[in-house]
């Protein structure tokens, strides 16, 4: 005897309602669920992302400076290419390794500083164009410059 179309749809309720959660939850329940999708023995899953305010991990300087100048090689490669200023890489290695021993936070260079200035300015702008009092420029831009240290 053939069933009705009404008891098909009612199986078919019955299976999505009710025994397809219950697979799901068995599965879940024997699997680990999302946590170990795409994990196995090539995934990347073991390896945690540094958390934001970590103390960063320290660096050997002979490997830092060879990274640095590679960087810098690179660099005044692509400046050659295009034409500009040779750069002399040495000295721009020794700049910036200073700095970084330094504990490069108070070293902003000067280019930093002009951009970030020039931001402020641009924010003042479209600031009194909306009828809000304008912000100290120079306290803003320590402020900024202050929040990139962090």
């Amino acid at each position: 005897m053939a069933l009705s179309v009404g008891m098909k749809a009612g199986a078919v309720l019955i299976f999505t309602g009710v025994v397809a959660p219950l697979v799901g939850l068995g599965l879940k329940r024997v699997t680990g669920g999302w946590d170990s999708y795409g994990g196995g023995a090539f995934a990347i899953l073991r390896d945690s992302p540094a958390r934001k305010g970590a103390a960063p991990q320290s660096t050997d300087p002979a490997i830092q400076a060879a990274e640095v100048r590679q960087m810098l090689e690179a660099k005044a490669e692509r400046r050659k290419v295009r034409g500009e200023p040779a750069l002399d890489v040495g000295a721009e290695s020794a700049r910036l390794l200073a700095a970084a021993a330094e504990g490069f936070p108070a070293g902003h260079d000067e280019e930093l500083r002009t951009e970030v200035r020039q931001l402020v300015v641009a924010r003042n702008e479209r600031r009194l164009r909306a009828g809000l009092e304008p912000l100290d420029v120079e306290v803003e831009t320590e402020r900024q410059l202050a929040e990139l240290d962090c």
